[in-house]
């Protein structure tokens, strides 16, 4: 399937990042742009448990009675993975997906958080980083790429946390929007947001 054959979305998924929260910038953006153009669209930003495995199941939970056709999904950071995982789950194989900035190796990156954690957007909301984390996430990382070109991912050369080489190398076979500077929050995310609403079929335009 093809971005442009993609189900106008009536169900949309938006997965924040490590140590986010619905709070954040780019989540509450999000809400914004849907209770502005789509108040029918049925929007969902859960808060994702720290277990990596805890997270996947509350997602197959939350979105088990969602229809097959009009899903679409994007995460960021952490939540890119998350998304990645998701989308080659039954129910989500003909859905578009947008990456922001995924993580690629998280049971890699993470094991030097393990400890005590604050929220970005929250300091005093706490948890705990433990070591069987790292093989909950191993055991979520899909091999190759099914249908990539369902994908976007807006991947950041100026990204402060994740190597930008890394996700371009993982992301390589699907519609990618490299930008030359940017940060790992995208703080310009309006500048694109409009592009990416399409390629998600949020907007009922066809993709360009």
């Amino acid at each position: 399937m093809t971005p442009n054959t993609f189900a106008r979305c009536t169900h949309f998924l938006y997965l924040h990042g490590f140590r986010s929260s619905p709070g954040s910038a780019k989540a509450r953006r999000m809400a914004e742009w849907v209770r502005t153009h789509r108040p029918d669209l049925h929007f969902a930003c859960p808060q994702l448990p720290p277990s990596p495995a805890e997270a996947f199941a509350l997602l197959q939970a939350l979105t088990q009675d969602w229809p097959a056709q009009g899903r679409a999904l994007m995460g960021s950071s952490l939540g890119g993975f998350y998304a990645t995982a998701l989308a080659h789950e039954p129910g989500w194989l003909d859905s578009p997906v947008v990456v922001l900035n995924p993580a690629v190796q998280p049971a890699r990156d993470l094991t030097r958080y393990i400890g005590e954690q604050s929220c970005w957007q929250d300091s005093t909301q706490r948890f705990f980083v433990r070591a069987e984390f790292m093989p909950e996430l191993e055991a979520l990382m899909p091999g190759e790429l099914k249908s990539p070109a369902r994908f976007l991912a807006v991947i950041a050369k100026g990204d402060e946390v994740l190597d930008w080489r890394e996700m371009q190398a993982r992301y390589a076979p699907c519609p990618t929007l490299l930008l030359e500077g940017s940060d790992h929050g995208l703080s310009d995310f309006d500048d694109y947001l409009s592009q990416l609403c399409t390629f998600l079929r949020l907007d009922g335009a066809d993709p360009i």
